[in-house]
C-alpha cells in the first residue's frame, strides 16, 4: 500500500475503507493484493497525527487509474450525453464520440461516478477458493462469495465511504444554500456532487413547494375571512382533490425528463446482490450458477405473517390507546377551562395536544428502530424487498399515528373548531421538532466532535493555511455522521401532503405552513449533507421509487375523507332533512366521480414527455439493428475459411 508522503503518479483517492483496529495484518495484506489484482491502486493512511491516541491506524485510501475507471463505467452501464445529443451507454471502444470526452478523458466522469464505480468494483470482488478470511476462521468464505459484504457482516470491515473534495462542496454549498435567493436549487451540480437519488429528492422537494403555492394562496381568503358555510369550502375541496392528482402526474414527467438528461431512464438494473446481512443455507442459485446462501421463501412468509404482522397491529393498538389518553387530557382540560376561564387555563387548553405530539414524534422514533429490526429478522435476499417492507411497515404505523386522533374527532365526535386546532398545533409542532432533531441537534453534536479533532491538528500546524492536510480530512470525515438515504425525508414529506390534501376543506391554511415548512426544510436538508453527514454514495435512480406509490395512495384516501366531511356537514345534510340514505348515497357517488375523473386523469397524462419517447424508441431501434450487422457479419466471415 503506499503510505501518505509518497509522491505517486497523480493518484487521487476516492473512497475510504476503514477496517476494525483488531484486524490481523494477514487479513489486510490479503485484502489489499484483492485490490490490486484489479489494477487499482490502493493507498494506506500512515497513523499519523497524535499516535499515542491509539488511533486506528486500518484506514485505507482507494483509488483507480483513468483507464480502469473507464473500463468500469462501461462495466456498470453508465449512459452519457452522445454527439448526437442523445444519451447512450458508454462504451471505451466509442469514447471519443460522447460529447464532453476530451484528450484522455479526465474530467468525463464526475467523482461521483468514479466513486459509485469503485464502490461496484468492490462489491465484485469474489473469494476464489479461500476457506474463510485469512486470520479470522469465522469469516467464512466460499467460491462466489462477495467479500466486502463478508468483511461488513462480520465488522471487520468498519465502514466503507467516498471523501469529500472540498473545492467542489465549497462551490456547491454556496450555490445551494450559503445565499438566500429565490430560485431554482442547482440540481445538475447536486446530481454532479450526490448523485441522481438526492437530486431527485431535491428536486421532488422543490416541486411539490411549488405545487402547493397555488392551494396556499386559495387557502389565505378561506382563512382571512373565516368563511364557515360549507359551499365554499366545496370548491376548495374539489379543487384540491383534482390538483393533487395532477401534481402527482406531472411529477412522473418531470422526474422522467430528469432522469432521461442524468443518464439513468434506460439504464439496465444490475443483477442484484443478496444484502450483507442475508443469511442461509448454501445453495446453488440457478440464475448467475453461483454458489449462494438460499432462504425458503415460505419461512419468510411465515415470518412476516405470524410474527411481522401480529406485532404492527400490536402497536396500533398501543397509538389508539395513547389517543383516547389524549382526548381524556382533553376533556380534562376543557372542564377546568368551562369552570373558572382566565388567560392561563386558555394556554392549557394547547397542552395536551403539544404533548400528544411530542408522543407522537417518540413513538414514531421507537417504532421505527423496531421496524428496522423485525425487516432484518425476516431476512430478505435483496436490499430492495428489504426497503419495500420496510417503507409498508412504517408508512402504515405513522399515518395510523399522526392521523388517527384526527380522523376520531372528525367523524366520531364531529367537532369541526376541535378538529381544526388539533390540527394546526399538531402540524406546527411536528414541523418544529423535526427541523430541530434533523438539522440543529447533529450539528451542534458535530461541532463538538471537530473541536476536539481541529484542537489536535492546530497543535501540529504552524502554518496558517485552512486546507486540512488529506490524513486529517479522512479522519475528520469518517467521524461524521453516517446519512441514511432519503428515507425520513420522504415520509416527512408523506405526512406533510397528509396533513394538506386529507383534511384540506377544515384547515385551509395547512398548505402555507407546508409550504413554508419546505422552504426551510430545502436549506436545513441541504446544510445536514453539506456539513454534518460524511458523504453518501450515489445511488443511479430513476424515479422517487415506492413512494410515488405512496403519495398516489394517499391522494385516493383524501378523495375519501373530504367527501364524507363535507357530506357530514349540517350545511349539506340541510339539504336532505328526510332521509340520511340518500344522503350517504350522494356522497358515495360524488366520491365515485372524483375517483374517476383522478383514474381519467392518469391515463391521459403520460407518464414520459413524448419528445424522450421518441428519443428513447429511435436508440432501441439503433441497438437492434447494430444486432443484426453484427450478426450478419459473423455470417459472411464463413466461407474464408
Amino acid at each position: 500500500g503506499r503510505r501518505f508522503g509518497d509522491s505517486g503518479s497523480r493518484f487521487s483517492p476516492l473512497v475510504v475503507l476503514e477496517l476494525a483496529s483488531d484486524t490481523k495484518e494477514e487479513a489486510i495484506a490479503w485484502l489489499l493484493s484483492r485490490i490490486r489484482d484489479k489494477q487499482q491502486n490502493g493507498g494506506q493512511l500512515g497513523p499519523g497525527a497524535g499516535a499515542q491516541e491509539k488511533e486506528n491506524p486500518n484506514m485505507f485510501l482507494v483509488g483507480a487509474t483513468q483507464q480502469r475507471l473507464l473500463s468500469g463505467a462501461e462495466e456498470v452501464g453508465l449512459f452519457k450525453e452522445f454527439n448526437d445529443g442523445s444519451m447512450r451507454g458508454f462504451t471505451c471502444a466509442n469514447k471519443h464520440n460522447f460529447t464532453d470526452f476530451k484528450g484522455d478523458g479526465d474530467s468525463f466522469l464526475s467523482m461521483a461516478e468514479c466513486q459509485y464505480i469503485i464502490k461496484h468494483e468492490l462489491d465484485t470482488l469474489r473469494a476464489k477458493d479461500e476457506t474463510h478470511v485469512p486470520g479470522h476462521t469465522q469469516a467464512k468464505l466460499y467460491p462466489g462469495k462477495s467479500i466486502i459484504r463478508r468483511l461488513q457482516s462480520k465488522g471487520i470491515l468498519v465502514q466503507i465511504f467516498p471523501l469529500h473534495e472540498q473545492e467542489e462542496l465549497k462551490r456547491l454549498s454556496f450555490s445551494w444554500y450559503k445565499k438566500v435567493k429565490l430560485s431554482f436549487q442547482p440540481l445538475d451540480n447536486i446530481r454532479h456532487y450526490y448523485g441522481e437519488g438526492l437530486a431527485l429528492y431535491f428536486g421532488f422537494l422543490e416541486y411539490f413547494t411549488f405545487a402547493l403555492v397555488p392551494m396556499a394562496l386559495i387557502g389565505v381568503p378561506y382563512y382571512v375571512f373565516d368563511w364557515e358555510d360549507y359551499d365554499k369550502y366545496v370548491v376548495f375541496a374539489v379543487f384540491n382533490l383534482v390538483w393533487c392528482t395532477v401534481i402527482l402526474e406531472l411529477w412522473k414527467r418531470c422526474s422522467a425528463s430528469l432522469a432521461y438528461q442524468w443518464g439513468t431512464l434506460s439504464r439496465k438494473k444490475a443483477f442484484e446482490e443478496p444484502r450483507p446481512g442475508f443469511h442461509g443455507v448454501l445453495g446453488f442459485n440457478p440464475v448467475t450458477g453461483r454458489e449462494e446462501p438460499l432462504y425458503p421463501n415460505a419461512k419468510r412468509q411465515l415470518r412476516i405473517y405470524l410474527v411481522s404482522l401480529p406485532f404492527v397491529l400490536l402497536c396500533l393498538y398501543l397509538s389508539l390507546y395513547v389517543m383516547m389518553i389524549y382526548f381524556q387530557m382533553e376533556g380534562w382540560a376543557l372542564s377546568i377551562h368551562d369552570e373558572d376561564p382566565t388567560f392561563w387555563t386558555g394556554i392549557l387548553l394547547f397542552i395536551p395536544s403539544i404533548i400528544y405530539a411530542v408522543v407522537i414524534e417518540i413513538m414514531n422514533l421507537i417504532y421505527r428502530y423496531a421496524a428496522e429490526f423485525l425487516t432484518e429478522w425476516e431476512n430478505h435476499r435483496l436490499e430492495s424487498s428489504y426497503q419495500n417492507h420496510l417503507v409498508l411497515k412504517v408508512l402504515v404505523f405513522n399515518f395510523f399515528n399522526c392521523f388517527a386522533s384526527l380522523f376520531y374527532i372528525a367523524f366520531v365526535m364531529q367537532d369541526m373548531v376541535l378538529l381544526r386546532q388539533s390540527l394546526a398545533t399538531l402540524l406546527i409542532t411536528s414541523q418544529i421538532l423535526n427541523q430541530f432533531m434533523e438539522a440543529f441537534l447533529p450539528y451542534w453534536l458535530q461541532r463538538r466532535r471537530n473541536k476536539k479533532l481541529i484542537r489536535k491538528v492546530q497543535k501540529r500546524q504552524t502554518l496558517g493555511d485552512k486546507e486540512l492536510p488529506l490524513a486529517e480530512q479522512v479522519r475528520l470525515e469518517a467521524d461524521m455522521s453516517t446519512y441514511l438515504g432519503t428515507f425520513d425525508d420522504y415520509l416527512e414529506l408523506f405526512l406533510l401532503f397528509g396533513y394538506v390534501s386529507l383534511f384540506s376543506c377544515v384547515y385551509p391554511l395547512a398548505a402555507v405552513l407546508v409550504v413554508l415548512n419546505n422552504i426551510t426544510e430545502v436549506y436545513s436538508d441541504a446544510f445536514k449533507l453539506c456539513r454534518v453527514f460524511k458523504r453518501p454514495f450515489s445511488d443511479p435512480a430513476a424515479n422517487i421509487g415506492v413512494w410515488q406509490l405512496a403519495f398516489e395512495a394517499m391522494s385516493v384516501i383524501a378523495v375519501v375523507t373530504n367527501c364524507a366531511l363535507i357530506g357530514m356537514s349540517p350545511q349539506v345534510k340541510a339539504y336532505f332533512p328526510e332521509s340520511e340514505t340518500q344522503l350517504i348515497l350522494w356522497t358515495v357517488a360524488i366520491e365515485h366521480g372524483l375517483l374517476a375523473f383522478k383514474f381519467i386523469l392518469t391515463v391521459v397524462i403520460p407518464d414520459v414527455p413524448k419528445h424522450i419517447q421518441i428519443k428513447l424508441a429511435r436508440l432501441e431501434f439503433e441497438s437492434l439493428e447494430a444486432l443484426k450487422k453484427k450478426a450478419v457479419g459473423e455470417v459472411h466471415k464463413v466461407p474464408h475459411v
